[in-house]
């Protein structure tokens, strides 16, 4: 299958998938509680990506699915609340997250081969569930991800749909750390296309800022998560102790099982990359140690 229809099919399993999530937001019975109702409609979206999953025997159907969701489910919140539609921090935290679904869909995008390609993510993670594959898939590499990307959603939450004190400082800081975390992405991924381009065998990543952290692209994935929390606690100061669940939730995902995954692949892969382990940090960028003499 071509590359043009893989990214057709794909399309038009998001547009059923939103076509679901909508019908039950304007027509489904009503919880009383918005952000159970976008619950809902977020795990229904993603039933409907779970199933041309598995009809395509392709979990990389849901790849985008990270990013196409928030958007729809602030706009969702904001207008079915009661926080003016020209309130300034509710226009902010969507700006953010709209910026943010753009640049990261667009990298998608652009860097998807088609459906003859699968994340080997996908595929490990089946083959290690033995006969509860099923079970995997739908839990492990779908469900998972969207309660979390849910979860990391709740601030917005917050700002979207209960008034809030006027613009702080706080929220300052929340913006220039949001789109600084899409500056930093955007850089890093683009960093990385051009490496992979020109490698030769063997080669492994060092360079720009990648020479300051081994992985800035997910630095920036969490940033923007925690640019959302401190967007929260600007609205409702009092819930500061809760409203960073999403973001602490993102950093041990990333530290526990996203970056652990993609070093022990690297390594098996590339045994150079071990000294680019014991020069660079792993996430938080500081100035490359030197190589050692050989």
């Amino acid at each position: 299958m071509s590359r043009t229809a893989s990214l057709a099919r794909v399309g038009l399993a998001y547009v059923i998938a939103f076509g679901v999530a909508t019908v039950w937001l304007l027509w489904g019975p009503d919880t009383r509680w918005l952000w159970l109702d976008g619950l809902i409609a977020d795990v229904l979206a993603t039933l409907v990506v779970f199933a041309a999953s598995r009809i395509h025997r392709n979990s990389s159907f849901y790849d985008a699915y990270w990013s196409v969701l928030p958007p729809y489910l602030a706009g969702y919140w904001w207008l079915a609340a009661d926080v003016a539609l020209d309130d300034p921090r509710a226009w902010l935290v969507l700006g953010v997250i709209v910026v943010w679904a753009v640049r990261l869909t667009a990298n998608w995008v652009r860097t998807f081969p088609g459906l003859h390609h699968e994340d080997w993510r996908y595929s490990m993670v089946r083959e290690r569930a033995g006969r509860f594959e099923l079970l995997a898939d739908l839990v492990g590499i779908h469900l998972v991800p969207t309660l979390q990307v849910f979860l990391g959603m709740v601030p917005a939450y917050v700002v979207l749909t209960r008034p809030g004190p006027g613009l702080g400082w706080l929220d300052g800081v929340a913006l220039v750390v949001g789109l600084g975390a899409v500056l930093l992405a955007l850089v890093a991924d683009a960093q990385l296309r051009d490496f992979v381009r020109e490698r030769a065998s063997g080669q492994v990543m060092d360079r720009g800022l990648w020479a300051w952290s081994r992985h800035p692209n997910y630095l920036g994935e969490i940033s923007f998560w925690w640019s959302l929390a401190l967007f929260g606690v600007a609205a409702s100061p009092g819930d500061w102790w809760w409203l960073p669940v999403g973001g602490v939730a993102m950093v041990a995902m990333f530290l526990g099982a996203s970056i652990p995954m993609m070093e022990k692949r690297s390594l098996e892969r590339r045994p150079s990359y071990q000294e680019v382990v014991e020069r660079v940090p792993m996430l938080v960028p500081r100035p490359p140690r030197r190589a050692r003499a050989t």
